[in-house]
């Protein structure tokens, strides 16, 4: 039942589902190699000890190219615009993860995967995205949990196309068993599937996503003019009559909905505004790390190094061969090797079910811990988990029982993964709410990526150099989960010196809520407005993103 909105700020649900539709694909592509990954780098040639290590290393040039480039990429989209940037890095993540999938030799692997990190900044910039389209803070666990929302649907289908496409001709001789190029490049296939999500993702952002940078989003985007003829056909004839006179001339709707053609210009920015944001001097070093600041990157760089590590670490220990316990070999509690012995299709579908379970936390939990405890104590309470799991893990490859062994583990990881759900995208709210303004947040979000890629760089590579240093005729599999237990616990700290900021200053504000009146919402109920928004972010891989349904009316839960 449409109704008329009541007064308060409203999701800008159409350009939140596109830009989950852009995001989808980058972390299909991350977590659809995890499952392959140690059986790919003993495919080099690398001795069972010390595919660990590689593997670390691996996922760590990845990030330490990403940390290196963040920066310039969030000044880039300061400068030049937020979705043209998002664009180059669609493109160059979707060349690079093919090449990957072909890779002959671990040189070539760790180079694309170099290549690959430095040529996408768009994890800052998404975020900053976000942040630009809904400043308002009750609004922002639920803008906020979307990305994260996205990596969790990404991650079910990432680690099915790396386990269940792995190996083709191995897997499926009867479909592929005569495949020459399959049989040579054993990694491809999934590869090549998830090259197909990029080029969607590519083409959905191109043709639906609008500029959210104040400066540029007067401009004429020839991408939004090509997908409004493209989608013009399949759009219901609806009366116009008096919409100008009734639509919100706000910060959102200034870059979400604008005209698509050229507009009469008390619909666009003023010239002196835009010139005066395009004149200003890039943001100093002292507005952006503030004392605050300073404590959340801190805070975000521990979590991102101990997370990733675990997530690049899980694979292996998965793969490692199962070890009968006998007295030579095992001293409780704290000599002891041995794996699960598996291989990537179930090391997939373990991952799968990880996902599945993230996904419904994230979708149905999120919003309501952080509406009934609040952002801030929800993030340091997430931080009190990861210790207490990272101790655990090892433990499980010590269980006889197999079906007692995968349940203790699977409880295990989804205590991890409620506590990722959580703890990134709080740690996100809580860094940009530490911000003075928004015209920082694309340079803030791109220091924030480069703090944190160095700690998605150094945490994989220490903790698979000490996973191979633990199993190397030491029998201490115990190693690198409580040396991740320890950065854990450190990486608590920094949550309790926190103070929940009130965001940064926009324009235009006064303006947004005096006219919020005239939009027309659906439903009031704060659980519906997640389906929907979801529902959206599915359904625009259909229509475009580009339907006709007005942005929902959003009552803040009390």
């Amino acid at each position: 039942m449409v109704t008329k909105a009541k007064n308060g700020p409203k999701l800008p649900k159409q350009q939140l589902a596109i830009l989950a539709v852009a995001r989808f694909a980058e972390p299909l592509a991350a977590t659809s190699i995890y499952p392959y990954l140690p059986e790919m780098i003993k495919s080099f040639g690398v001795p069972k000890n010390e595919v660990a290590k590689w593997a670390g290393f691996t996922g760590s040039i990845f990030s330490v190219a990403q940390s290196m480039s963040a920066v310039p990429w969030g000044r880039a989209s300061d400068r030049f615009g937020r979705k043209p940037i998002i664009l180059i890095g669609l493109t160059s993540t979707m060349i690079c993860f093919i090449i990957w999938g072909v890779s002959t030799s671990l040189t070539m692997a760790i180079t694309i995967r170099f290549i690959m990190g430095a040529g996408n900044g768009n994890v800052g910039i998404l975020r900053t995205v976000v942040a630009e389209l809904v400043p308002e803070k009750k609004l922002q666990p639920k803008a906020f949990s979307l990305m994260p929302l996205v990596w969790s649907i990404g991650s079910v289908f990432g680690p099915a196309f790396g386990g269940f496409f792995a190996r083709p001709a191995d897997q499926y001789p009867s479909l592929f068993g005569n495949s020459a190029f399959f049989k040579k490049y054993p990694f491809a296939l999934p590869n090549l599937l998830a090259g197909v999500i990029f080029f969607i993702s590519f083409m959905t952002g191109l043709l639906f996503l609008k500029e959210t940078l104040e400066s540029k989003r007067g401009h004429r985007d020839w991408g939004l003019v090509l997908g409004e003829k493209l989608t013009r056909p399949f759009k219901k004839r609806r009366h116009h009559h008096h919409h100008r006179n009734t639509r919100r001339h706000s910060f959102v709707d200034d870059g979400a909905s604008a005209p698509l053609l050229a507009a009469e210009s008390s619909q666009l920015p003023s010239q002196s505004t835009s010139t005066s944001i395009v004149d200003q001097d890039p943001p100093t070093l002292r507005e952006i790390f503030t004392p605050q600041t300073i404590i959340n990157l801190t805070s975000y760089t521990f979590l991102a190094l101990h997370s990733v590590a675990f997530d690049q670490v899980l694979p292996v220990f998965l793969n490692y061969p199962l070890i009968e316990h006998t007295p030579e070999n095992t001293h409780l509690p704290f000599k002891f090797t041995g794996g699960f012995g598996l291989g990537s299709d179930k090391i997939g579908t373990i991952y799968t079910v990880y996902g599945i379970a993230c996904g419904v936390v994230q979708f149905f939990l999120f919003p309501w811990f952080c509406a009934r405890f609040g952002v801030l104590r929800c993030y340091r309470v997430a931080t009190l988990l990861f210790p207490l799991v990272y101790l655990l893990t090892p433990y499980t490859a010590l269980i006889q029982d197999t079906h007692t062994r995968y349940a203790v583990f699977l409880t295990l990881i989804l205590i991890k993964g409620v506590a990722v759900i959580i703890g990134f995208p709080c740690t996100t709210i809580l860094l940009t709410n530490s911000a003075s303004s928004l015209r920082i947040l694309g340079t803030l979000n791109g220091f924030a990526t480069t703090f944190s890629g160095l700690g998605r760089a150094v945490g994989p590579a220490v903790a698979g150099a000490i996973f191979t240093w633990g199993v190397t005729g030491r029998d201490y599999i115990i190693a690198p989960w409580w040396f991740l237990s320890a950065v854990a616990m450190v990486g608590a700290i920094p949550s309790w010196f926190i103070v929940e900021g009130e965001g940064p200053t926009r324009s235009l504000e006064t303006d947004d809520e005096e006219s919020s009146e005239e939009e027309e919402g659906v439903e009031d109920n704060e659980v519906n407005e997640g389906r929907a928004l979801v529902s959206r972010a599915v359904g625009s891989t259909v229509d475009g993103g580009y339907g006709t349904v007005k942005r929902d009316a959003v009552q803040e839960a009390r």
